[in-house]
């Protein structure tokens, strides 16, 4: 009698283990999401596994090259699921300008948490802020006391005395026969957590002697770190900004300006130096324009056409962040499929860049795609 209870026991207990089991499976990769739009049909979804969902398609050193393979042979936008969280890969050039042409607001958030511990990317960046009032008034200080046309101009003597320095430097190194790594050194993971409590102690000590000094600022003009210390401390500012929101603002500009733009430049230098006929050219357009007995300088640029056309394919070629995230506030549709409300946008920039759909011969390096002569030939 006993023993046929617990027989029966164990039956029940595995019939609801089955069970559970069924409905858990069912709601993370076959159940639709509640908002799916009955016109509009979700991205295809490759082949995935139990309970990871997609997770192994991303397990790759070059991830953004194995997702480009992917989508190569699914569709050029995809519906993934990690652990039944959805996330949408594009990876064609049409459907990313229709996403930021037509979805830009929806669209503006990072969609990953920040974390308090760091400056590089922490709830006081401007990199993972969302879309609001912070957002928009860091924006307008950007542009109105850094990038703006204005700002650039009052700049231009701080950036020619740092490429003096850096041009001694690197002269100085090649008298001696020493060799200089002047594209930076790469901090790995593990590092950033102790550079950003080091940078954290300096970016406050550079705050306390400016603060010290800034009578002596206001003499000389107004710049970027007065206009924060002044926000700071107006209680009547557009914006209420901390003291680490000011830490962290400048911790972005210096992680944006350096292991990023890195990569892009040792690359492109690769791709010069493999490329015989762009080397002769641009050293050609240079010594035209700039001549042999000086150094060349901002005010050439928009003179060398061709140096521009050079730094626009090493950058097609080789992006920054050759993968970056998005979060949909609300369900819209996208290349005729249909995306829900709060789910992640995974743009493969690198596949965008290289999408034959838009470019002619994508994974060859031609600057000359850039100038309007060549334009003018494709098109004839």
């Amino acid at each position: 009698m006993v023993a046929t209870i617990i027989v029966d026991f164990q039956y029940c207990f595995i019939f609801i283990l089955i069970c559970f089991s069924s409905l858990l499976c069912y709601t993370l990769f076959f159940r639709k999401p509640k908002d799916s739009c009955v016109d509009f049909p979700l991205p295809p979804s490759p082949p995935s596994l139990p309970i990871i969902g997609h997770l192994h398609l991303l397990l790759s050193v070059l991830i953004h090259r194995s997702l480009q393979k992917l989508s190569s042979k699914y569709g050029s936008i995809l519906y993934l699921r990690i652990f039944g969280f959805p996330i949408v890969l594009v990876s064609s050039a049409s459907v990313a300008y229709e996403i930021f042409r037509a979805h830009d607001v929806n669209i503006s958030s990072r969609g990953f948490p920040p974390t308090d511990d760091s400056l590089f990317a922490g709830s006081f960046s401007i990199i993972s802020a969302t879309y609001g009032d912070y957002w928009k008034f860091m924006k307008k200080v950007l542009v109105t006391n850094l990038l703006g046309p204005q700002a650039l101009e009052r700049s231009r003597r701080v950036r020619g005395d740092e490429l003096d320095r850096f041009y001694n430097n690197l002269f100085d190194k090649a008298a001696k026969k020493e060799s200089e790594d002047f594209v930076g050194k790469h901090v790995a993971p593990m590092e950033v957590m102790v550079v950003s409590n080091r940078l954290n102690e300096l970016l406050e000590k550079v705050l306390v002697e400016y603060e010290e000094k800034q009578g002596e600022h206001h003499l000389q003009g107004m710049d970027l770190m007065d206009v924060l210390l002044e926000a700071y401390r107006d209680e009547k500012a557009e914006y209420k900004i901390t003291r680490n929101h000011n830490k962290s603002f400048y911790a972005d500009l210096l992680f944006a300006g350096t292991t990023p733009s890195v990569q892009t430049i040792q690359w492109t230098l690769a791709e010069i130096t493999n490329s015989p006929n762009t080397l002769k050219r641009l050293r050609g357009e240079l010594d035209s324009v700039v001549g042999t007995v000086r150094l060349i300088q901002e005010t050439d640029l928009p003179n060398l056409p061709y140096l521009q056309a050079v730094v626009k394919e090493g950058l097609r070629l080789h992006p920054p962040g050759p993968l970056f995230g998005r979060f949909s506030q609300e369900g819209c549709k996208v290349g005729g499929f249909y995306v829900p409300e709060k789910t992640s946008l995974m743009i493969n920039d690198y596949a965008v860049m290289r999408d034959p759909d838009y470019w002619v011969d994508p994974d060859e390096f031609k600057p000359e795609r850039f100038l309007d002569t060549w334009k003018d030939e494709e098109s004839t």
